[in-house]
């Protein structure tokens, strides 16, 4: 958890269940809430010229939500999407301020967890400018593994499915079918029970 629960509500925060496709927050809309997600995923998603959306990133307990854009006077780039029953924790623009102010070693945490994020999002841009659609794939399955305590081989199962993946990738289902089968095959990661783990 980014910032223990029991600190945000002493703030004021509040608690929000959302069903599954319940919208937190629309593209170009203005940040004015801190978002952490209690349980539960939420995706962050662009949909492009042609109306086919792009998976930017999937996020989960503990995690924040473009907390970065409290910080600067920009509108939201992208959508964010409940995608299965969640619970978030909101608090005002105003008061998570307030909280940093107060709580220093917040803010270290919170810049910590922002650098690093940052970092992951270059590896992931890097190789999603592959033409290999298994570079793609492994870049994007290796981000995600990289906020599991748990870096052992298959340890971390793959929180998306195939489609899920080719949104994040920008490769076709298909393709990403294909590839999971080749990297199975390769024994970068396992199949069990249709999950994916590496």
């Amino acid at each position: 958890m980014l910032i223990e629960e029991e600190l945000l509500l002493s703030y004021g925060a509040a608690v929000e269940d959302l069903k599954n496709s319940e919208i937190i927050f629309n593209e170009g809309d203005t940040p004015r809430l801190f978002y952490q997600i209690r349980r539960g995923r939420i995706k962050l998603s662009h949909f492009n010229e042609d109306g086919k959306e792009l998976i930017l990133a999937v996020l989960h307990n503990g995690f924040s939500v473009c907390e970065l854009l409290l910080f600067i006077d920009k509108k939201y780039p992208v959508n964010a999407v409940a995608i299965e029953p969640t619970s978030i924790i909101t608090l005002s623009k105003e008061k998570f301020m307030k909280l940093l102010d107060e709580n220093p070693n917040i803010s270290r945490d919170i810049n910590s967890f922002l650098s690093q994020r940052l970092y992951y999002k270059y590896i992931m841009l890097q190789n999603n400018s592959s033409l290999h659609p298994e570079i793609r794939i492994k870049g994007a399955l290796e981000y995600h593994k990289s906020f599991s305590n748990n870096m052992s081989k298959f340890a971390f199962e793959v929180p998306f499915t195939r489609k899920e993946l080719g949104a994040i990738t920008g490769l076709r289902t298909e393709t990403v079918v294909r590839c999971i089968k080749k990297l199975e095959k390769e024994n970068y990661l396992k199949i069990i029970e249709r999950k994916i783990y590496v």
